[in-house]
């Protein structure tokens, strides 16, 4: 994986598709498949948070195998739980961390990396963005403000279309997603196709 610069253009392009989509799981699909392309990583997944059982609930994946995705339920107490607590965390090696999971099932899956960025609209946390690379990876300053934009403007849409649709929590929208992503298994992203960022050829290699 090469080192990118984050196109600007790029987010604001995703931005205004996403903040004018009054579907969440258009939404969710956009914005995990833009921060997949952008920075040029193995995957990304988002998850909304359930008080009930205090496990972050999968909204929507892009680029990770469904062997993985269907690992078991992730905790919220145990799953990066940092993140949910004080903001973005980077995961540098998944093998050597006590803050993920499922360490053996990221390594089958090739995972290395992981950022874990959450989703807090009006100051209540509803969910997490977590972005997944193949090589130990030191996320940079602009990969976490780029993830952390793109993460807080879906969950201000996700969050709006709560209030739309008349539900009491994202637990319910994300009940909603999963009904439609069942008559839509095949469905792609309308915003498919947004630009990769540009290669950063001058910067240095980390990790």
């Amino acid at each position: 994986m090469e080192k990118q610069v984050i196109n600007y253009e790029t987010m604001l392009k995703v931005a205004k598709a996403i903040s004018h989509s009054k579907d969440p799981e258009e939404v969710a699909l956009m914005t995990v498949e833009s921060i997949k392309t952008a920075l040029n990583v193995m995957g990304c997944s988002l998850f909304l948070f359930n008080r009930k059982t205090n496990e972050l609930e999968l909204a929507t994946s892009f680029g990770l195998s469904d062997e993985y995705l269907n690992k078991g339920p992730v905790s919220a107490l145990r799953s990066i739980a940092q993140s949910l607590e004080d903001g973005p965390v980077a995961i540098y090696d998944v093998m050597d961390d006590p803050r993920i999971q499922y360490p053996k099932e990221a390594q089958q899956e090739g995972i290395s990396s992981i950022l874990s960025v959450p989703i807090v609209v009006g100051g209540n946390l509803i969910g997490a963005v977590r972005v997944y690379t193949s090589e130990p990876w030191e996320f940079t300053l602009n990969d976490v403000n780029f993830v952390q934009a793109l993460a807080q403007i879906a969950g201000g849409a996700i969050n709006m279309a709560r209030y739309v649709k008349g539900l009491k929590s994202s637990i319910e929208v994300l009940k909603t997603m999963q009904e439609v992503q069942t008559q839509r298994s095949t469905r792609r992203t309308p915003y498919e196709g947004v630009p990769k960022s540009v290669s950063s050829s001058g910067l240095p290699e980390k990790g």
